[in-house]
């Protein structure tokens, strides 16, 4: 009998670094999962949960900066049973320019990515230290780096083009698109769920969350989606404004001398449905407070609003629609966002079941729907460890425990 070899999933956020280990085999199990949340705040907490020995807690963890907290992770991991046998680290990196496939860590990878920071500097530096971390206390580990912007490659290039002068497009000012790990994850569930017709159809994922963007996916590439140069851009989102104005910039210079880094603040940290509501930028907050806070109920209305505009969009992009799919925290939970973004697309060919929907059914339209509206949990940590089987040669299935 040999040992059983783990891969480590890392994903890090501006504030938070999820975290999974996998025990490689027919399935993938994930033996532990967990994350440090609120990192650089005096509430700064690490939670996890080792299903396997049943194991489970939260307790209050010291990191006073992404870099902190990115090797008191490492020390943590490193006392938990099965991390002395990780055989290598999968890292999700928001921003891949030109890449479009996983690739192992290498110095001149790292090198390419502190080049690019000015082009995401909200996650590219978080998940370089994170890269460079463990490199320094573990230098044989091979790492993965694992793109959220190379399920969009495939774009074809009049989705990628920005309206302004070319010379940028030039320096690699397109649309990139986001999410892409979760959109891959999901594509690969609907193919498992549906059918390979189904996931070669016309699909529109709607991945709502935290961020919320929306991709038009035929014959199983993507052909849109909402974000665009940066994760700002596209839908309202909790904290991101999304489209807006860009004659903005120049107004609120003259008229509130805002600079470039509070508008940059701004449009992510204090815009969607946190701006609109003044209170909350969690959706489930706003779904309880709408009867007594017509802030909050505008907040809601906003979103479902935008996102009904985007199906309609890419359901014309598409040539028409086959199947929606909601993933992400709101999209997988929230069941009155979901009523509210459907309503009126019956002419699209989608109409909800109720109950189904309610009940958070896999399959939330009517057995008479045109198209199929289906609820898929997404799992970037499981997309990570797939890509690092692949690219390492590990045999592994696609299924998870």
């Amino acid at each position: 009998m040999t040992d059983p070899v783990h891969i480590l999933t890392i994903n890090g956020g501006s504030s938070s670094i999820k975290f999974a280990l996998y025990q490689i085999g027919e399935p993938l199990v994930r033996m532990l999962h967990g994350k440090i949340d609120r990192i650089g705040l005096p509430d700064t907490s690490l939670e996890f949960n080792d299903p396997i020995r049943n194991q489970q807690g939260i307790s209050s963890f010291v990191a006073s900066d992404p870099q902190s907290a990115a090797n008191s992770l490492i020390v943590w991991l490193e006392g938990r049973h099965g991390f002395a046998s990780v055989r290598a680290v999968g890292h999700r990196v928001v921003h891949g320019m030109k890449h479009t496939e996983p690739v192992i860590s290498t110095q001149e990878l790292l090198d390419e990515l502190h080049r690019i920071v000015p082009y995401d500097p909200e996650h590219l530096p978080r998940e370089i230290e994170l890269i460079e971390a463990f490199h320094q206390r573990h230098p044989k580990l091979p790492q993965v780096a694992c793109f959220d912007t190379a399920f969009h490659h495939t774009m074809p290039r009049v989705a990628k083009l920005l309206s302004i002068p070319r010379r940028y497009d030039a320096q690699g000012v397109q649309r990139y698109g986001f999410h892409g790990l979760s959109y891959a994850y999901l594509m690969q569930e609907l193919e498992r769920l549906a059918g390979t017709q189904a996931a070669n159809g016309r699909v529109i994922l709607a991945h709502l969350g935290n961020g919320a963007s929306l991709a038009a996916v035929r014959d199983g590439r993507s052909m849109d989606t909402t974000m665009s140069f940066t994760p700002a851009a596209g839908l309202m989102m909790s904290n991101r404004s999304g489209d807006i104005d860009p004659g903005l910039v120049s107004f609120l210079a003259r008229s509130e001398q805002m600079t470039a880094e509070q508008f940059d603040r701004m449009i992510n940290r204090e815009s969607g449905l946190l701006g609109i509501s003044e209170t909350s930028s969690d959706m489930r907050d706003l779904l309880a407070r709408e009867a007594e806070d017509v802030r909050a109920a505008e907040a809601v209305a906003l979103f479902c609003y935008q996102t009904k505009k985007g199906i309609g969009a890419y359901a014309a992009v598409l040539g028409g629609l086959d199947t929606l799919v909601f993933a992400g925290g709101i999209g997988e939970n929230a069941a009155p966002v979901r009523s509210r973004i459907c309503a009126g697309l019956g002419f699209l060919g989608i109409e909800l079941d109720e109950l189904r929907n309610a009940d958070h059914a896999q399959v939330i339209s009517t057995d008479t729907s045109r198209v199929a509206v289906r609820v898929i949990r997404t799992n970037e940590e499981l997309m990570i460890a797939r890509l690092v089987c692949h690219v390492l040669g590990f045999d592994a299935s696609i299924k998870e425990i």
